[in-house]
């Protein structure tokens, strides 16, 4: 289960609650949350890591696509939301996709917690009412005999208030969604099913590059002991293997060579250069926005203190007529 998962008390409201949304759910979200659980999973050798991200959509009154998703970044280990990288990104996405707007988040978990309450907050600020899209990666599908049943490990809900003794709280509604598919989008997610244009599975691919190494690795030991053995005196010396091992490491790339060393130094200091360069920039940047910061409330000051040294001289002026 994940860390979030500690709570008790349900922040869902029973099924007899009904959510007046209707919620549509592309492909394209849900293969990349998929994705980002599994990455982060080999990643940090964990088997419940914590994914955050932003969902990204169409609202037309109470009708809701999901279209798509980025991932977010949090502060340190506070688990607070980095806002300046979802600002940035979401802006990003804007000029790219002008329709698309920030509509909720997503996260892996069996179910809504208060903590879930808490980061919703963080989100209100970029939207009145954040959707929550779950991954529940162990949640037992229904079978196919039961066509009413939700068949994807996703669970989307809505925010809500509740008023009970006179005492409110935050809760969620589970909202029903159906996945709805372009022409585009069945084309790329049957692509992707096949992998790719060579019509093998991912898994398969690397299985085929894996034994391609393993085997290369092992005739490069039985050469390597052969040699040793000539070197021993406890091998024939075959001079036709012997001069066509000669002949496979002169083609080898010379990688010690003067010119090959002075031509990587070169491009590798380029890239450093490149890297520098940016940094500068973005500290330059940053500096120039604290400048202009500083005039701006340094020229506040002296208006305010010129106005009191001006109001002081026209009261002097007054006290002086009157007398």
């Amino acid at each position: 289960m994940s860390a979030m998962d500690t709570d008790e008390v349900s922040v869902v409201l029973p099924s007899s609650t009904t959510s007046g949304l209707t919620l549509s759910l592309h492909p394209l979200p849900i293969l990349n949350i998929s994705e980002h659980l599994t990455r982060l999973k080999l990643q940090s050798n964990s088997s419940s890591p914590f994914v955050l991200g932003a969902l990204l959509g169409t609202q037309n009154g109470r009708e809701v696509e999901i279209v798509n998703t980025f991932e977010l970044a949090t502060e340190g280990t506070t688990g607070n939301v980095d806002h300046g990288f979802l600002v940035s990104r979401r802006d990003q996405y804007k000029q790219v996709f002008p329709s698309l707007e920030f509509i909720g988040w997503y996260t892996v978990s069996q179910y809504p917690t208060s903590r879930h309450i808490a980061l919703h907050e963080q989100f209100t600020g970029y939207c009145s009412t954040p959707l929550l899209l779950l991954l529940q990666p162990n949640l037992h599908l229904a079978t196919s005999s039961d066509i009413n049943a939700q068949t994807l490990p996703f669970k989307a809900y809505e925010p809500s208030v509740e008023l009970k003794d006179r005492i409110t709280r935050s809760v969620y509604i589970e909202v029903p969604y159906a996945v709805e598919t372009g022409e585009a989008e069945r084309i790329a997610v049957d692509w992707t099913a096949r992998g790719g244009g060579s019509g093998t599975s991912l898994e398969s691919h690397l299985q085929t590059q894996r034994s391609a190494v393993k085997m290369l690795h092992e005739r490069i030991l039985l050469l390597v002991k052969y040699v040793a053995d000539v070197i021993a005196g406890q091998a024939k010396k075959d001079h036709t293997t012997l001069r066509a091992l000669a002949a496979l490491i002169a083609s080898l790339p010379a990688t010690e060579n003067k010119a090959f060393r002075e031509e990587f130094e070169t491009e590798y200091e380029d890239v450093q250069l490149t890297a520098f360069l940016s940094a500068l920039t973005k500290s330059a940047n940053t500096l120039n926005e604290l400048v202009d910061k500083h005039l701006v409330l340094t020229a506040n000051r002296e208006g305010g203190m010129g106005r009191r040294r001006g109001l002081g001289r026209q009261g002097t002026g007054d006290w002086d007529r009157m007398h």
